[in-house]
């Protein structure tokens, strides 16, 4: 059944059917087809527009057609031009003549533009969740490593030392902007289109303030025209996504590094690692690499919207079905990899005697060194140059910093004393930075607290 085949003579060529077609994908939006057709049917009758008998005949068959689908019993074909034409085709078939009157003051038009919307803030609903499950794993590990020390890094060399709470702290801190740009975009979205028309509205007596109460919106759209066209929403919630993305990506890049025979800070459970097919030995953080690989595939498609976009006059044009195919690959896409992360993160086991030895032999003291020495009445840049030769002097003998004896230490500078092993300590050098952000116990524990609370809410 097309919606729009009564000022044609000729049917239309199979290929640009196919090539015209959405169902194949856009079927994912039965669901909130039908829920926007029930709100919208709802109105008409409260209108005066039709019937409520009319009104109750609709809205059963829609209902019994959204029962169908999710039990199976119908199947939706590739028969029909889009997900809209079957509901509509199999309510008409279902109810008769009423079922005709479904698409009164309405346009597929706004029709799909308030599904996407109403798809988009579920999808984003669900997002959210995974990103909280996931920051509830990393605040699970973060209390348990609050003394677990380990290298810090810039430029991959090795810098000073913190925690592994403190590490995994970053990432905490990321997710929680990635959930705050998700809320963020789900304002921005909940504004209804129904009731735009093809661009122009319409000249019934529609109440768009009371479908989009129904539809859970905080209003409809101010211009019918935007309300048609608008895809910013998507946008940017394609931006968010390759956010997440990002940050899920570098997660899995330290993963990687970490689960490599040079460094052996963690070890990847089993049910999340592959093997080799001819090297017996090999045991592969595949799920990191495919994470890190499928970053570039969301990025294509915030690419491929902002393309589409770019060169678009008002109002609808039939280069925004692209939106959905891409929107629809993305999403899932993120929702995969945070659901497998997270799996792959609970399981994983931290070697934290290798973190804290790779701390130790990595001179990650040596600024605690320094500011050791500035202590004693050692200017910072005469303090920094010993330490530099101290450094040059452990590596010739290869020994860490705090392997040297005391004449050693006194070798470079008299103002050492038997107090520089406590000052260099892993521990004694986390826990002297208790600023606000830093690594040191009581600054970890209050930032601990801090997400607690914020888990809870």
């Amino acid at each position: 059944m097309k919606l729009w085949g009564g000022r044609f003579t000729k049917e239309t060529d199979q290929l640009v059917h196919n090539f015209n077609a959405s169902i194949s994908f856009d079927q994912r939006l039965y669901k909130h087809d039908i829920e926007g057709s029930i709100a919208h049917v709802s109105m008409l009758a409260r209108q005066g527009i039709i019937s409520e008998d009319e009104k109750s005949l609709i809205i059963s068959g829609l209902t019994s057609i959204l029962e169908d689908i999710k039990s199976g019993k119908l199947v939706i074909d590739n028969e029909h031009e889009d997900i809209h034409s079957f509901v509509e085709a199999h309510l008409i078939q279902r109810i008769g003549d009423a079922g005709k009157k479904l698409h009164t003051g309405r346009s597929r038009n706004d029709q799909v533009a308030l599904d996407m919307r109403l798809y988009v803030r579920d999808e984003i609903k669900e997002l959210d969740a995974l990103l909280k499950q996931l920051m509830t794993t990393l605040h699970t590990i973060m209390k348990a490593n609050i003394k677990s020390y380990m290298p810090g890094f810039t430029h991959l060399q090795k810098a000073q030392p913190v925690t592994l709470a403190h590490h995994l702290g970053a990432y905490f801190e990321m997710f929680k902007r990635d959930r705050m740009r998700l809320s963020d975009i789900s304002k921005r979205l909940n504004i209804s289109p129904l009731g735009s028309g093809a661009l122009a509205g319409t000249t019934y007596p529609l109440d768009r303030e009371y479908t989009s109460s129904l539809l859970g919106f905080d209003g409809p759209c101010l211009n019918s025209m935007d309300g048609v066209s608008d895809r910013d929403y998507l946008i940017e919630l394609l931006g968010a996504l390759s956010i997440i993305m990002m940050h899920l990506s570098r997660f899995c890049e330290e993963i990687i590094i970490w689960n490599s025979n040079e460094y052996r800070f963690i070890e990847i459970d089993d049910s999340y690692s592959t093997g080799s097919s001819i090297m017996p030995q090999k045991k592969n953080p595949d799920i990191a690499e495919l994470i890190r690989g499928k970053t570039g595939r969301v990025y294509g498609a915030l690419m491929s919207i902002l393309t589409v976009m770019k060169g678009l006059p008002l109002a609808y044009n039939k280069d925004m079905q692209e939106d959905k195919e891409l929107s629809f690959d993305a999403i899932d896409t993120v929702k995969g990899c945070l659901a497998l992360f997270d799996g792959m993160l609970s399981t994983m086991k931290f070697n934290n005697s290798n973190m804290e030895a790779s701390a130790k032999n990595g001179f990650t003291n040596a600024t605690d060194a320094a500011d050791y020495l500035v202590c004693k009445g050692v200017p910072f840049r005469d303090a920094h140059g010993i330490i530099g030769q101290l450094v040059l002097y452990c590596l010739d003998k290869n020994l860490a910093l705090e392997d040297l004896s005391l004449d050693e230490f006194k070798q470079f500078s008299s103002a050492f004393e038997e107090d520089i092993y406590e000052a260099i300590s892993l521990e004694s050098c986390v826990n002297k930075r208790n600023t606000a952000g830093a690594p040191g116990e009581d600054a970890i524990a209050r930032v601990i607290a801090m997400n607690e609370e914020y888990l809870k809410e």
